[in-house]
């Protein structure tokens, strides 16, 4: 069942035509987040970076669009796909009313609620080889559009499809300085010699929820110096631990780049934390 605009529909309703502006020009947002239990981890996260979001890309947002109004909406979507009392993968879409061409005829926005069950109920570590690579085909622009998470993201499905093909879990992004930015799939982290660290915003980064919740941690626990800082390529096969971070996976340790293997000792400290974190949230 898919939820559109506060009706729930079956999965393959047409419900969506040609003219929709997310396929059109992408011109759309979304966000993706985890429900335990009927529980929204950072949904207040979440839903006030939505909103900043929807104010940069000048959509109106309706005045019903409360944080209470919407967690009812998925958590009606949740139950009518019976994953009230498990785990479910949620994506929360807003696009630009149908209308116009590169300029909208309106501002208002429609949204579409979808629920997938996952496995586990709160972030697990993996331990499987997870290798990455470069993908230096395309580059990130360093400027605010790219820390949204909007639907353009061409850049990633391409990047996707070079891993797969080269036997790769993932890849790294570079924006146009040629620094490393995030993952296709997340925000990145690099540990060494005690220090972490991760991209600044500035660099054109994803302003990813759990990269603010570590970034927090961070600040808290003693033992580690944690910095915003730009990661030049040639860092990478020095450090310590390299770690990929988004909502669903949690944090996914690196475990090779290149010739260089990687350890995952800040990995699991903080993966407890960031689930004790999870369920104050």
């Amino acid at each position: 069942m898919v939820n559109y605009n506060g009706n729930l529909l079956e999965e393959n309703t047409q419900f969506l035509d040609h003219q929709n502006r997310g396929l059109r020009y992408g011109d759309a947002l979304f966000e993706t987040m985890r429900m335990v239990n009927g529980k929204l981890f950072f949904w207040e996260d979440h839903y006030l970076r939505l909103m900043a979001s929807m104010r940069v890309l000048r959509m109106e947002i309706p005045m019903d669009f409360t944080m209470e109004f919407l967690e009812s909406k998925i958590s009606e979507t949740v139950e009518a796909n019976n994953l009230t009392n498990s785990q479910a993968r949620i994506r929360f879409t807003v696009f630009r009313e149908k209308g116009g061409l590169y300029l909208p005829t309106t501002n208002e926005i429609s949204y579409c609620i979808e629920a997938l069950p996952l496995e586990a109920p709160f972030y697990v570590l993996a331990e499987d080889a997870y290798e990455v690579e470069l993908f230096k085909d395309f580059y990130v622009n360093a400027d605010m559009l790219s820390t949204l998470k909007t639907n353009n993201k061409v850049i990633n499905v391409v990047g996707s499809i070079f891993a797969k093909e080269n036997d790769y879990q993932n890849c790294l992004l570079l924006n146009s300085s040629k620094q490393v930015i995030e993952a296709l799939n997340g925000n990145i982290f690099l540990v060494k010699n005690g220090v972490i660290k991760t991209p600044p915003l500035k660099d054109g980064c994803l302003n990813g929820i759990i990269r603010k919740k570590l970034i927090d941690i961070l600040g808290k626990i003693e033992g580690y110096e944690f910095e915003e800082a730009s990661i030049s390529p040639f860092e990478l096969q020095k450090a310590d631990e390299l770690f990929i971070t988004n909502s669903i996976a949690g944090i996914q340790p690196v475990t090779k780049y290149r010739k260089k293997e990687f350890g995952n000792t800040v990995a699991k400290e903080l993966i407890g934390k960031l689930n004790a974190t999870a369920r104050l949230s």
